[in-house]
């Protein structure tokens, strides 16, 4: 281990872990600051459906790279690889410790394990024309030009198959083959979070959302930016949408989302035990384990 670069805590897990909780803790006891590591709490207006850590909570830890952008301009995987190391570094030169904290494995992967996405611009034309493809018969286009981006991007994941068959088309390249690997120039500490309670934790927040107004976000983010905003496909945001139209009644839209959320969960959980080299807390006292692995680890 080289003691004079800096440690990056990357705090991972499925959605619904405690990821953000737990982060907190841990910052409050290392005196240091947290990076937001999630593809939807980057955006201003989808602070609900995204459980993007509370006013409260961002008083209490300073967070970055929440807020980045409006849902109508979204950005891509380059664009927040630049942004969020840039502010890491920022971060890093005034304290030798800081934290990721999140469940989007890309966005993870680009910013602590080396992935070099590629940086081609959005063609608007032709995500319009995509976009018009029905999601079966899109994923089955994206299998035949780019069959291991198939394998790892959902067929639900409208946004970034649109995205690999951009890259593709606009490059003639396949889009896995252009996520080259980069050494970074901090230590990485991953730590996992999987309680065993994780569905009951699912549908106890999925409820408290709802509660807490969904609905009503979601009919904020249609009228400030249209009911065809893409990011309204997002697991519920798009059940919530349902809901406004009158397409499905309010169990419908609970019941689905949590059910897609789970269906997440379990993504997420297979990406994280194949990408990364996680220490999994366990679900007594995943602070007091944490903090003796990173005292472990900064020797």
């Amino acid at each position: 281990m080289q003691p004079n670069k800096p440690l990056v805590i990357a705090i991972m897990g499925p959605t619904a872990s405690g990821k953000t909780e737990l982060a907190i803790d841990i910052a409050k006891k290392i005196n240091s600051n947290i990076h937001n590591v999630d593809s939807r709490q980057i955006y201003i207006d989808m602070d609900i459906g995204t459980a993007k850590p509370t006013a409260t909570q961002q008083k209490q830890v300073q967070h970055f790279l929440i807020d980045l952008c409006l849902p109508s301009k979204p950005i891509n995987l380059h664009d927040f690889q630049a942004i969020g190391r840039a502010s890491m570094e920022k971060e890093l030169q005034q304290q030798k410790v800081i934290l990721l904290v999140g469940g989007s494995g890309l966005y993870l992967q680009a910013l602590i394990g080396g992935l070099n996405p590629p940086s081609v611009p959005p063609q608007k034309f032709l995500r319009n024309q995509l976009d018009k493809i029905e999601k079966r018969e899109r994923h089955n286009l994206l299998k035949c030009c780019d069959p291991i981006a198939a394998e790892t991007i959902h067929i639900e994941d409208s946004i970034r198959v649109i995205r690999a068959l951009e890259v593709f088309y606009a490059t003639g390249k396949m889009f896995s083959k252009q996520k080259n690997l980069k050494p970074t120039p901090w230590k990485v500490l991953e730590l996992g979070l999987n309680p065993g309670n994780l569905i009951t934790r699912i549908q106890q927040r999925t409820k408290e959302m709802y509660k807490k107004g969904l609905i009503e976000e979601t009919k904020d983010l249609i009228v400030k930016y249209g009911n065809d905003l893409k990011l309204l496909k997002t697991i519920g945001y798009s059940e919530a949408r349902s809901m406004i139209n009158n397409n499905i009644n309010y169990e419908e839209a609970l019941e689905i989302t949590i059910k897609r959320t789970c269906q997440l969960a379990k993504r997420q959980k297979t990406w994280f035990r194949n990408k990364h080299n996680s220490k999994w807390l366990n679900d007594e006292n995943p602070l007091s384990e944490a903090l003796s692995s990173i005292n472990k680890f900064l020797g």
